[in-house]
């Protein structure tokens, strides 16, 4: 288990108690759909910061590579969970936390989701090669009734992603609620 607060002792001093705590709850969700944990320590950082963060600021705050910080910040475009500002008389990039759970949503799908489905037909047709090889009939059998389940949720995940694409588009419960500073999820 991630523990940012015992582990930051020496690695994060700069950062309050509980800003290691929102660190270590996007650590985990960046665990959970596969992204590295400095895109969780970078996303964090930003969703608990009073302004725009710079470049630098993130290195410093988070004591983690320019790399790290460059790559992080990547992916967080990509997803739309971070924005670039313009702050008027500075030279540097600053970045701010998407709080919008309808863009995040989406772009988790558009970036995350989507591909690897369609990554999956081709892997799933390379499968049903190697079951064809199978020598023994039983065995065959069985490998194609489970990759026949496969390519059925395959399929049905195919089809349903652009439903929900769009009805996030006209969903209010993922935007924000009558009080503006309130998201519903």
């Amino acid at each position: 288990m991630v523990n940012l607060e015992e582990e930051g002792k020496s690695k994060v001093q700069n950062l309050l108690p509980w800003e290691l705590r929102v660190l270590e709850l996007f650590v985990r969700a960046a665990n959970l759909i596969g992204l590295p944990r400095s895109v969780g320590e970078i996303y964090g950082c930003l969703f608990c910061a009073q302004k725009p963060t710079s470049f630098d600021a993130l290195m410093s705050r988070l004591k983690i590579s320019k790399g790290s910080v460059s790559q992080g910040l990547k992916v967080l475009r990509q997803l739309g969970a971070v924005k670039v500002l313009y702050i008027p008389g500075s030279r540097k990039d600053h970045y701010v936390a998407e709080f919008s759970m309808k863009q995040l949503v989406h772009g988790f799908i558009r970036d995350q989701l989507k591909p690897h489905l369609e990554s999956g037909t081709g892997r799933l047709a390379e499968v049903e090669i190697l079951i064809d090889q199978i020598d023994e009939d039983a065995t065959q059998r069985h490998a194609k009734e489970r990759i026949q389940v496969l390519k059925n949720w395959q399929a049905r995940l195919v089809k349903v992603l652009p439903l929900v694409v769009s009805a996030m588009s006209g969903m209010d419960f993922l935007s924000r609620g009558e009080n503006k500073s309130e998201e519903i999820i």
